[in-house]
């Protein structure tokens, strides 16, 4: 359902093995109004019609609409290119480095634009202290510049062009200042310049920003050779699918029992997806959206697991949260469905401290006021209610010093996810 997490209990339980399973009631499928809800991950599939979910993992020896078509090619084939809607997280999503003049206007407002279009920021770099910083030695896909106001210019100079010259990226966007506009294009190739995001009043413009970091986004998943072959079964254009699932925020509440403000947690195989509730944020930051999300990239207990476990290993109250769960350190080297549950609780509890005054990574939200937390994705698959409340209260009582008690909600039939679809199918 969301970034890279589509893993389950099946999956992730190191036999490796998920022969396919699904919700289904029977009926006929030739309704012309029906559509077929495809959501390809990192590790394995979903398949949804008005009447059933079906969850396949991943044939890695095969192109996925192959392995698609044999799995699911007697549903595919029931309905029409223009009825197929898919969405797809197998590119792993983008990176980028944001470089800015100040950490409370510039660095801030980017560093959301850029978690909210579903990108991945890799760090960022206050302008004034840019030759101090390392250069990063992985292929960058984004870097965004920005800072100032449009009444004033000349807040860049040579430095800027001195250290991009040695970043290894392939896009450049520019959404500063306007006065500086011009001279940043003849010195940086194939500079992309947008509107500022930061208007004369200090608030925040996202939307040029946003729409280009989204068709960026878009723009890699369609230029994945295996994503290419989709188009052959369907009329619509492939979207990410954080972009689908934070279209299904809105609708939630018809669907499941959850108080505002609340999270949804996605934790699956190679990434944990969080949205939540702008009430909940205690920066100040003035935005079109009710929802947010953040996607931390090397928190998952499949394709992440080794990044997963170094976190854990630097965090020093995960030793005591095995303990509580009656295990020692042994367990990360075991390959076992105790192993896999274990781990998911770990990530939980990681996910909460990052979003938290303890370790923040990026944004700390209020969750003493937090009603409801949901959890969708491999999380369901494997974890009980149960299991899941007794790591958020040791959360609580450890990092927060409280007995607060958010409504646990779990998503175990992926329901959020073709919410999402089918909002999103309607405007198609």
């Amino acid at each position: 359902m969301s970034t890279e997490n589509e893993t389950d209990g099946s999956v992730l339980n190191g036999v490796g093995q998920l022969n396919g399973h699904s919700s289904e009631k029977p009926t006929d499928q030739s309704s012309s109004n029906s559509k077929l809800l495809v959501d390809i991950g990192s590790t394995y599939f979903k398949v949804s019609t008005a009447h059933s979910i079906e969850q396949h993992f991943r044939d890695f020896n095969k192109r996925i609409l192959d392995d698609l078509m044999h799995k699911c090619g007697d549903t595919v084939q029931r309905f029409d290119a223009q009825d197929i809607h898919i969405c797809s997280s197998a590119n792993g999503g983008l990176s980028t480095l944001i470089i800015g003049l100040t950490h409370s206007y510039s660095l801030k407002y980017a560093t959301n634009i850029a978690y909210n279009s579903g990108i991945n920021v890799i760090d960022s770099i206050l302008f004034q202290d840019i030759e101090e910083y390392s250069i990063p030695s992985d292929l960058i896909d984004v870097v965004i510049i920005v800072g100032g106001i449009d009444s004033n210019g000349g807040m860049f100079d040579d430095r800027l062009h001195a250290y991009l010259s040695k970043l290894n990226y392939s896009n450049v966007v520019y959404v500063g200042n306007a006065p500086d506009a011009a001279t940043l294009s003849k010195s940086i190739n194939q500079l992309v310049v947008l509107p500022n995001i930061i208007d004369d009043r200090l608030h925040i413009v996202e939307k040029h920003l946003k729409d280009y970091l989204t068709n960026l986004y878009q723009e890699d998943i369609e230029g994945k050779e295996d994503i290419k072959h989709l188009y052959e079964i369907t009329g619509n254009q492939i979207y990410s699918t954080p972009f689908v699932v934070n279209k299904s925020l809105p609708h939630i509440h018809a669907s499941f029992s959850v108080t505002d403000p609340f999270i949804l947690l996605d934790i699956g195989g190679a990434t944990t997806d969080v949205h939540y509730s702008k009430d909940l944020v205690s920066d100040n930051i003035v935005t079109e959206q009710e929802h947010d999300r953040i996607v931390f990239k090397k928190l998952g207990v499949f394709k992440s697991r080794q990044s997963l476990i170094f976190t854990a290993e630097n965090n020093e109250y995960a030793y005591e949260l095995l303990m509580h769960l009656k295990v020692t350190e042994n367990i990360y080297k075991e390959h076992s469905e105790k192993a896999t549950k274990i781990l998911m609780q770990l990530a939980i509890f990681l996910v909460l401290c990052k979003m938290s005054h303890y370790r923040p990574a990026y944004v700390t939200l209020k969750l003493l006021s937090m009603n409801s937390i949901v959890f969708t994705g491999g999380i369901t698959k494997v974890l009980t209610t149960a299991d899941i409340e007794d790591v958020v209260a040791f959360f609580y009582r450890k990092i927060m010093n409280s007995d607060h008690k958010p409504v646990t909600v779990l998503d175990t039939q992926y329901d959020i996810w073709t919410i999402g679809a089918k909002e999103q199918a309607t405007c198609q």
